[in-house]
């Protein structure tokens, strides 16, 4: 895994997507749901004690966001 990006609890996601702009809409089961002006679709963070990269990889190329700026954002958090 060369991109630094490592699985972490769902809270860290929601503060780091809070952080770049993303707003809370609602909770659909287990599923935080997240608006991000301009994106195509909603932002989703599941409530896992480790969401894995997979998932937090779709969610930054849903918002258009750099690995480097997720791992800035990561370093608040």
């Amino acid at each position: 895994m060369t991109s630094g990006i490592k699985p972490t609890p769902y809270q860290i996601q929601v503060k780091i997507f809070e952080a770049a702009g993303c707003t809370y809409v609602r909770t659909q089961g287990d599923h935080l749901v997240y608006y991000y002006p301009g994106a195509k679709r909603p932002v989703v963070i599941p409530k896992y004690k480790e969401v894995p990269v997979f998932i937090i990889k779709n969610n930054m190329k849903v918002i258009g966001m750099s690995v480097e700026k997720y791992l800035s954002l990561l370093e608040k958090f």
